[in-house]
Formats: structure tokens, C-alpha cells, sequence
């Protein structure tokens, strides 16, 4: 229910900033002359309005066109758009040449292959990361890789012979 709140008090916030009243009539009018669709009720624009409803990702782009805003601030909010911007950058200033060669080869892996190799990466990320860093890689390994020193053969069944490695 929060996220409907909260996306109500962006279109509100946009609709002020746009010198416009926040009211079901003027979305509606405003709306519907834009959209080419079926037009929408005066319902459906009070659901907007108060935290009932989020519009469709179609209906979502012409509102915020209209209003001048990003959509997926409009969805989301500026803190999701700053995360992403965020992850963005630290990925653009941290690969070069040398990384895109390595990620290209990766790519070209078959999939079994790429799997283990991203184990591989996450095993040493969770051993070498800085402090700091550990609950992002921590999330990206899931599941979680016991540290290779510690690592186990799986107990085989009494009776059973030894399989060898899968």
C-alpha cells in the first residue's frame, strides 16, 4: 500500500509543479487529451490521486510526458533513479579495457561454464571484499559459497560408492 502512497504524492508534487490542481478532473482532462487510447473515468483519476491505484506503464509514460518528469521517477522515486545512477558510475569508472575483454570472453562461455565461473567469483568476492562491501556481495552470491578452504566433499550415502566429481 505504501508503494501507492507514495507514487500519489509524486503525481501530486508533479502536478503542482506543473502549476497544475491536483484534482480527479483536471487529471482527466489533461489526460485524456493526450492519450489515445480509451479514455480514462474521473475515477480512475481519483484513484490516482489518492494512493488507490498506479496507472499502467503506457498510462505512465503520457503522464509524465505531460508533466515534465522522468517515468520511472514518477514510479519510483528519485531514490531508486539515484541508486541506479549510483551502480551505473562505479560501474563505468571501474572497467576498462582489460575488464570488457575479460566480461566479452565471459560471455561467449557456454552457460554451465559461465555458471561456475561466476561461483568462482563470488567465492573469492566474499573471501577479499572489503568490509564494507559484504552485504552487496553477499546478496550477489546467493547461495552462498562456503570459503574454499573449508569446503567439504558431500557425505556419501553407507554402502554407496564414491560417485566422483559431478
Amino acid at each position: 500500500m505504501i508503494e501507492k502512497s507514495d507514487f500519489s504524492e509524486r503525481l501530486r508534487l508533479a502536478l503542482k509543479a506543473a502549476g497544475l490542481q491536483a484534482r480527479p478532473s483536471v487529471v482527466e482532462r489533461e489526460f485524456n487529451s493526450r492519450w489515445s487510447g480509451s479514455p480514462i473515468s474521473t475515477q480512475a483519476a481519483w484513484s490516482w490521486l489518492n494512493a488507490k491505484a498506479i496507472p499502467a506503464q503506457d498510462k505512465l509514460q503520457v503522464l509524465a510526458e505531460w508533466l515534465r518528469v522522468e517515468p520511472e521517477v514518477l514510479r519510483f522515486g528519485e531514490r531508486v533513479r539515484h541508486s541506479v545512477q549510483e551502480h551505473r558510475q562505479r560501474w563505468d569508472d571501474g572497467v576498462g579495457y582489460t575488464e570488457r575483454e575479460t566480461f566479452d570472453a565471459f560471455l561467449r562461455l557456454p552457460a554451465p561454464q559461465r555458471k561456475l565461473i561466476r561461483e568462482v567469483i563470488f567465492a573469492f568476492a566474499q573471501v577479499y571484499a572489503p568490509p564494507d562491501a559484504g552485504a552487496d556481495v553477499e546478496a550477489a552470491a546467493a547461495p552462498a559459497l562456503p570459503h574454499p578452504a573449508t569446503r567439504q566433499k558431500p557425505a556419501r550415502a553407507p554402502g554407496k560408492p564414491d560417485a566422483g566429481p559431478a
